[in-house]
């Protein structure tokens, strides 16, 4: 259970070493008979299917480890990655995610995502160079001269997006949306309450601090709007 890539690199491997032999025997043979059949492309459909087979019946089993859990999400997240960028699998056929979309697997998702987001803030604000820009030395780079913590932030977001975009409903990535938005608002009473302890020196490093990150965060999320 604990070692999902054994079989997800298995499989890629069986892909990419089949492929070869698949167009220059297989694919000549069904073209032949007139068959529309894209042998290497049912090739990698049956042995995903297999795959679903296997996480149907792991995931029960380490639905509450949320190590195992998380590891298994990454992994297959990485597996889509490849399949679809490397080996040209089409979004039409059965993928991992319709797994991962499944009422009791996604709700975990959903819960463990947040729990690691969450401890990721926590770390990015006290760490010492929360407020401090990578770039600082770097003017021409450092416009807005973006603290640590907004920038790592963003990041995290921008992260998020990334592991869910593949969902193949809406409605699902309109729930890690919603995730999005709690984290937003999670960072912003945070913000709020540095703030306040910061408002007798409204000029000090710290308070102009927290208004460029503030800026830096609105900015990224005006140019994220066209993004549907």
């Amino acid at each position: 259970l604990n070692k999902p890539e054994w079989y997800l690199t298995q499989v890629l491997m069986w892909i990419g070493n089949h492929s070869k032999f698949l167009d220059d025997k297989i694919q000549p043979i069904l073209d032949k008979a007139g068959s529309s059949v894209n042998a290497g492309l049912e090739f990698s459909r049956a042995l995903v299917m297999l795959i679903l087979e296997k996480l149907a019946a792991d995931i029960p089993c380490l639905l509450y480890d949320d190590t195992l859990f998380c590891h298994l999400v990454d992994e297959v997240l990485l597996f889509e990655r490849e399949l679809y960028s490397v080996h040209g699998y089409l979004s039409t056929f059965p993928s991992c995610m319709h797994i991962l979309s499944e009422e009791s697997c996604f709700q975990r998702w959903l819960t463990v995502e947040k729990k690691f987001a969450l401890q990721k803030m926590d770390s990015m604000l006290s760490s010492e160079a929360a407020w401090i820009s990578q770039y600082k030395d770097i003017t021409d780079i450092d416009e807005m001269k973006v603290p640590d913590c907004a920038e790592t932030f963003m990041t995290l977001l921008l992260v998020i997006t990334d592991r869910y975009k593949n969902l193949p409903t809406a409605s699902r990535k309109l729930q890690f949306l919603g995730l999005q938005k709690e984290l937003v608002d999670d960072f912003r009473i945070r913000l709020t309450q540095v703030m306040k302890e910061e408002t007798r020196a409204s000029l000090g490093f710290r308070y102009c601090a927290i208004l460029n990150a503030v800026n830096y965060i609105a900015t990224v999320l005006a140019d994220w709007a066209d993004n549907v």
